[in-house]
């Protein structure tokens, strides 16, 4: 995309800030931010001079960056004001990796983040249960690692949930915790096979226990009754008021096709208020490329054109695909969690189509698998400007971080999963495969265009948090306080970018959004503090005071 017309004349005007008379006519400012630190993007802090101190908004694009003095010549009688008092602006912050309208239900369900022991667990759903009697008990997001690792079981809920059938997912989503209830709704039994890419977890007798891992989840999902359109926007909703209030101003949702009519619903309605980027699923690509031939892509607030899909599953749940097997479930490898023959086809064929491939792998073997495929997709179709993207790229070889550079691909990862899972990947995967885990560093010094997100619900929206973990690398249970796996760590700037500029590239928005420079859109977020200057680890306490999309603030926080 190329700026257009207008804004090769903002562009014009802005470059003039210096050296334009006082007689020649400028457009007068929407909006102006004075008395601030602004960063305007990676470029700021290597371009030389002052740093400019505020930015001037017309028709919700920048139209003006410079000193106090340099912007107030594009006031005028109807121009609003916003005072700094020295407060650091930066560009919009995108997350490039959420289960967005699943967030929006999950905030309103049962919540297990933190419940560390077994009883707490059980008592939980339990209470929500009473609360709803006879409905589907939902969410959870629960952590066996806060217990010491095991696996939770049907039995420590089913006096609990008796009338309720349950379903709650383990943080990640590769597994899930089923009642008796709900196992007998989906018909699952001693005599149940696993599905293909997936495990049912059993006893020694052979019963289920209630856990199910990565497809076989799909047995109890089958039967959970489909909410309403109604409660999907409901839950929309939600999840844009709770992203906002985190600086939030674009997503890329890894959603379905009824999530993006949810925000088709909603932009008609003119209750869009941030940015999104819609994914479907990879097996429907021939319908996705047939809206693009007849609609398009989109706009920049809502777009539409990539697809994704499972090579793998998660560290956490043991399903992840490695060469060689975990050092505490020396039984398994990992799990491909789709038919490789089918996934490499689709994937080939949606590139030929045009579309956008976004496909997830953890696993060194599973991000091996993809490279290898995407470098087949590359030479059947031809070159263009395609941006593939591994989704989590977390444990890697020190060949597929050249790889992932040399060729292009984006890894679009989530720093907050690094201080996190940093408290156990050890046992899982031992001291050696550990040092190429999340290697934020290694992957910038290859030149890798690095893509940050959350994977919202599976850890919290928050890219000030998401910067943190990334910076300091200190997990969260209070342990390498110097940060795990160190040398992998990377500065405030680079994170930032990550979160800014590297979102915006890594959905062909470059040209558009992720720095404050004259022409592109004018969101940016306010924060209570400045992040480029205090200590890192003071960063996860800074607030986001105010957000805007397109020059308009969408989120206020009370102070």
């Amino acid at each position: 995309m190329r700026l257009t017309v207008r804004g090769a004349l903002l562009f014009a005007l802005g470059a003039c800030l210096s050296g334009c008379t006082a007689e020649e006519p400028v457009e007068l400012a929407d909006l102006i931010l004075t008395g601030g630190l602004i960063w305007t993007g990676p470029e700021a802090l290597l371009s030389g001079g002052d740093l400019p101190t505020a930015l001037a908004v017309a028709d919700g694009r920048v139209l003006a960056v410079g000193s106090d003095a340099e912007i107030e010549r594009f006031a005028g009688a109807a121009t609003e004001r916003i005072v700094l008092e020295g407060r650091r602006v930066v560009p919009g912050l995108m997350d490039s990796h959420t289960h967005f309208v699943a967030g929006g239900f999950e905030l309103a369900g049962v919540q297990l983040r933190d419940a560390a022991t077994p009883e707490e667990f059980a008592r939980r759903i339990g209470a929500y249960a009473a609360a709803h009697p006879g409905e589907w008990v939902m969410g959870g997001q629960w952590d066996h690692e806060l217990w010491g690792g095991e696996l939770p079981r049907r039995d420590w809920i089913d006096s609990l949930t008796a009338e309720s059938p349950v379903f709650v997912s383990r943080l990640d989503g590769h597994m899930g915790l089923a009642n008796s209830r709900a196992l007998e709704l989906a018909g699952v039994t001693v005599e149940t096979p696993d599905p293909p890419g997936g495990t049912i977890v059993r006893d020694d007798e052979g019963e289920p226990t209630g856990v199910l891992k990565d497809e076989a989840q799909s047995l109890v999902y089958d039967v959970v009754p489909p909410v309403s359109d109604q409660e999907r926007d409901r839950a929309l909703q939600a999840a844009v008021e709770h992203a906002l209030a985190r600086g939030v101003t674009m997503i890329t949702d890894m959603g379905s096709w009824q999530d993006l009519e949810a925000y088709r619903r909603a932009q008609a309605r003119g209750d869009l208020s941030l940015r999104v980027y819609s994914i479907v699923p990879l097996r429907s690509w021939k319908r996705l490329a047939e809206l693009v031939a007849g609609e398009g892509r989109g706009d920049h607030r809502l777009m539409w054109g990539g697809v994704k899909d499972f090579v793998d599953g998660s560290l956490g749940s043991t399903t992840a695909w490695f060469y060689d097997p975990y050092d505490d479930a020396p039984e398994t490898t990992g799990l491909v969690v789709s038919d490789t023959v089918e996934l490499r086809r689709n994937i080939i064929a949606a590139d030929s189509a045009g579309l956008h491939v976004v496909i997830h792998a953890i696993g060194d073997r599973a991000n091996d698998w993809l490279l290898e495929t995407f470098a087949l997709a590359s030479a059947a179709n031809g070159e263009r400007d395609r941006r593939f993207r591994i989704e989590h790229a977390q444990h890697l070889t020190r060949e597929a971080i050249a790889r992932i550079a040399s060729d292009g691909v984006v890894p679009a990862m989530q720093p907050y999963h690094a201080i996190d899972d940093g408290r156990w990947a050890g046992k899982r995967i031992g001291p050696e495969r550990i040092k190429t885990t999340y290697p934020f560093r290694s992957l910038l010094d290859a030149g890798a265009h690095l893509s940050f997100g959350s994977d919202w619900t599976v850890a919290p929206i928050a890219p000030l948090l998401g910067i943190y973990a990334a910076v300091t690398r200190r997990t969260i249970d209070g342990a390498n306080l110097g940060g795990w796996v160190p040398e992998e760590k990377i500065g405030v700037v680079e994170a930032l970018t990550a979160y800014t500029a590297g979102n915006a590239y890594a959905s062909f928005l470059e040209n558009e959004l992720g720095r404050l420079q004259v022409g592109k859109y004018a969101d940016l977020v306010v924060l209570s503090a400045d992040i480029l200057a205090i200590d890192p680890v003071q960063i996860a306490d800074a607030q986001v005071d105010l957000t805007m999309v397109e020059g308009k603030v969408v989120y206020r926080r009370p102070f």
